[in-house]
């Protein structure tokens, strides 16, 4: 039998965007389809430098007509609390004449992870929930469980499980191999197809322009990513987020988030897959600080290690 945990993510926060043009805002902002998104859907998202880099990522919940306000389409982002009022202000940049409303949503309005230990996590229906403002199914992977938007006293009142924190969660999500900005990496410094976000259904190669489009475009289209991240296993404790990944006294990458597990650790890498394909063919060990480590590439990935010998 499943054992149900639940976590409020107090790392992160909801901006609401409302208004007549909302949905027309965001779908030429963002790299997610917003004019697929059925009411109550949720969609991975970014928002990128014009040099296709990502400058904040986030989740999308396409709210319920007239929940809170009697609106076409109502939208919230669910950012990390850290960066969401610089991306307030960065969307409030963008919103020129536009008739679209921006405001940060009230502390005590937060988000709520909701998992199970089995694969897949179920849907919002098997919760039974009411009076939320969002309740999806993690539109990145379901095994990650439920994002569930509203007051978090009232949804921790009415839930049924093993309450949890912030890093039961993200062990959680490590476990499944899904990477988050800040946690896995900086912002401005990596492109979509390296954090994933393309595999993980943030990024639509079908829809019009956005900002960082044509880079996001190409990448995709010449097959150029050699950079992902990954998952990566250690009989050791692992350092800090950053820390170089090395092979044969080459570092190959960075360390993302990690989590130990009893006496050793799991963890998330962006790595140059092509230079460990051929530190594996040589048989040279990875390492991160003094931890020796095992990479693997997510189950849900349709990216696989390349053949060694297109290392440069």
């Amino acid at each position: 039998m499943s054992t149900l945990s639940y976590a409020h993510l107090s790392d992160r926060s909801l901006i609401r965007v409302g208004g007549a043009e909302a949905q027309h805002f965001l779908q030429n902002l963002v790299t997610a389809d917003i004019d697929g998104m059925a009411e109550g859907g949720a969609r991975a998202g970014a928002l990128l430098t014009p040099q296709g880099k990502i400058l904040f990522d986030f989740l999308i919940y396409r709210v319920e007509t007239g929940y809170l306000l009697d609106a076409p389409s109502e939208y919230l982002l669910d950012a990390p609390s850290e960066t969401a009022a610089d991306l307030l202000k960065r969307l409030t940049f963008y919103r020129l004449r536009a008739k679209v409303e921006l405001e940060m949503l009230p502390e005590d309005i937060g988000v709520i992870a909701v998992w199970d230990d089995t694969s897949e996590a179920g849907n919002a229906s098997n919760l039974g929930l009411e009076a939320t403002l969002a309740c999806v199914t993690d539109p990145r992977l379901p095994a990650l469980g439920m994002r569930i938007s509203g007051s978090v006293a009232d949804l921790s009142a009415m839930l049924d499980g093993s309450p949890a924190d912030i890093a039961a969660y993200d062990l959680h999500r490590i476990s499944k191999g899904v990477p988050e900005g800040l946690k896995d990496y900086d912002y401005s410094d990596i492109f979509p197809h390296d954090a994933d976000l393309d595999q993980l259904g943030g990024v639509s190669f079908s829809k019009g322009c956005y900002v960082g489009q044509e880079v996001v475009s190409r990448m995709q289209h010449r097959g150029s990513a050699r950079k992902r991240f990954v998952q990566i296993e250690s009989g050791a404790m692992l350092p800090e987020k950053g820390a170089d990944i090395m092979a044969g006294g080459k570092s190959v990458g960075a360390l993302g988030s990690s989590a130990g597990t009893g006496d050793s650790a799991v963890g998330l890498a962006l790595l140059r897959l092509d230079k460990v394909a051929q530190a594996k063919d040589n048989g040279i060990p990875l390492q991160c600080g003094v931890a020796e480590i095992l990479v693997k590439v997510p189950d849900w990935a349709s990216f696989s290690l390349p053949e060694p010998s297109t290392a440069d």
